[in-house]
């Protein structure tokens, strides 16, 4: 994992991403302007955990779907529902979309097949419920969670 060596915040023009300690696992944080954007960046967290994000090319898209009218169970589902899809397809993803309507999320995600030139990092199993957390401020937007590694 030597491209999150000594970085603890990624920043973007629509928001960023960050981690903080957990004992055995990884936890994530997205920020952003809106609930959409803090979920994009929590899933580009989690991605940059399992290689360097800005070597993923962005070659094919994947939609994805799905219901949850908790915020907070939201973000696990959609974090869950992105691993499993990148598994699937053998992809790593890189790029996030997502807008929701009431209890419909839609989104994407965009990246390639894992090719071996792509630093590996670590895997991630999947997102967990331990220190979930969707809050907005006057700032924005954060959410976060723990990952299984």
């Amino acid at each position: 994992m030597t491209h999150l060596a000594n970085r603890n915040e990624t920043e973007g023009p629509d928001g960023h991403y960050g981690y903080f300690e957990h004992d055995a696992d990884i936890g994530i944080i997205g920020r952003g302007a809106t609930l959409e954007a803090a979920f994009e960046k929590a899933a580009a967290a989690m991605f940059a955990v399992m290689t360097d994000l800005p070597a993923v090319r962005r070659e094919r898209t994947a939609g994805l779907e799905f219901e949850e009218a908790d915020i907070e169970l939201a973000l696990v589902r959609w974090l869950n529902l992105l691993l499993a899809t990148a598994r699937e397809q053998g992809m790593v993803f890189a790029e996030f979309r997502l807008d929701h309507d009431g209890v419909v999320w839609r989104g994407s995600a965009a990246g390639e097949t894992w090719r071996a030139d792509l630093e590996r990092g670590v895997e991630v199993k999947g997102a967990t419920l331990t220190m979930l957390s969707v809050k907005s401020s006057a700032t924005g937007w954060e959410a976060r969670c723990v990952v299984d590694v």
